[in-house]
């Protein structure tokens, strides 16, 4: 199937590592210009690899998008270097697990930032550019928490939900400009993040992140983890024009471990 995104331009946020850069990169095999963001230098690392990998224009644009005035940025960029913006995708780190008496309220307003905000300063800095597209897309990434909280993340269970109320309430509001609105609820799935979620609960069960892994993995009906490759082509295709008629869709990649219907 030709998905069309030969040519595209695409902003990926949190995309040196994991879920994003697989994305990122598996938008550029398909021929998408692509911005890529970290909080750090090593990004213009990562873009200099997918454009050598891939053949396809990409540049690594340093900034942490959980601050107010680097969205913005990071659009402006993007748009100064290919003339233009027709997809974006919002990515973000994890905010830190805890408990309601673990977690103080700085931990809470930099979870906000980071899991609800970023993605709404970026969508608002974008639509004035996405509005010029002829295959506008907007996809947000969040986690299985939004259907099935757990333990010990209470910042990720209850902000990460508000992002999809904004992802379905955009569809529809922007639905009639013809900006396509998606999100992605990503399950467990081999990333450094879920490394990181694995080490917090060794340490509390006092066995080791390979202990953890197994037993996760046994929780899954496909019986292991995803690949980022994975989640990749599932987001690869819900930007993309062959996807054109998918919108306010929350869809979930994550082997079922999800066990609602909806």
């Amino acid at each position: 199937m030709d998905l069309r995104l030969k040519d595209k331009i695409a902003l990926v946020t949190g995309s040196t590592r994991g879920l994003g850069y697989a994305t990122a990169l598996q938008l550029a095999k398909e021929g998408c210009k692509v911005a890529v963001n970290g909080r750090n230098e090593n990004v213009r690392k990562t873009a200099e690899k997918i454009q050598k990998e891939t053949g396809t224009q990409a540049i690594g644009l340093v900034g942490d998008a959980s601050l107010p005035d680097v969205p913005a940025q990071l659009v402006q960029q993007t748009v100064e270097a290919f003339g233009g913006l027709d997809i974006l995708i919002t990515n973000t780190g994890g905010p830190k697990p805890g408990s309601i008496d673990s977690l103080d309220e700085e931990a809470w307003q930099k979870g906000i930032d980071l899991c609800l905000m970023s993605h709404v300063r970026l969508i608002k800095s974008a639509l004035p550019y996405l509005r010029k597209s002829a295959a506008p897309s907007i996809l947000t990434i969040t986690s299985l928490t939004v259907k099935q909280p757990l333990p010990n993340l209470l910042i990720s269970n209850s902000v990460r939900t508000a992002t999809v109320g904004l992802t379905k309430s955009l569809a529809i509001e922007l639905g009639g400009e013809g900006i396509r609105v998606n999100s992605i609820i990503p399950g467990w799935t081999e990333t450094e993040r879920v490394t990181e979620l694995l080490t917090d609960r060794a340490n509390k069960n006092q066995s080791s992140v390979e202990e953890e892994a197994k037993r996760q993995a046994a929780e899954i009906p496909l019986g292991r983890m995803g690949q980022p490759a994975e989640f990749a082509n599932a987001a690869t295709f819900l930007v993309s024009p062959a996807a054109s008629y998918i919108t306010g869709t929350m869809l979930n990649v994550d082997g079922s471990v999800i066990k609602g219907i909806f």
